[in-house]
């Protein structure tokens, strides 16, 4: 048989720890907006301090709702010190990220 159908290759190595992160990171990008906010952050020089609601064409409590899953999946850091919030990418988070995909991609090989 060919393609997809083709009879089983070798054994498979479970991964659960990290099918469960990377299935964390994957429901936090599951929406364009939080997509456009974690672009956007990565687009900054360093950890953006102003309104990211300025940047998306939504209620700022909507953006707050989309950094909350973007903070808890680890993806992104924030600080609020009174009025000011900053926030940036979490470079090591990202770089876990892209590993994982990398992983995902080389067991379909």
């Amino acid at each position: 048989m060919d393609g997809c159908c083709s009879e089983a290759g070798g054994a498979f190595e479970g991964r659960p720890e990290e099918d469960e992160r990377l299935a964390g990171f994957a429901k936090a990008l599951g929406h364009p907006h939080r997509v456009h906010i974690l672009r956007f952050l990565l687009a900054q020089e360093a950890c953006f301090a102003g309104e990211i609601a300025d940047q998306l064409p939504i209620a700022a409590s909507t953006v707050s709702q989309h950094l909350g899953h973007l903070k808890e999946a680890g993806l992104v850091k924030g600080e609020v010190d009174g009025p000011r919030r900053c926030y940036c990418v979490d470079p090591e988070a990202l770089a876990l990220l892209q590993q994982l995909v990398g992983g995902l991609c080389a067991t379909a090989r």
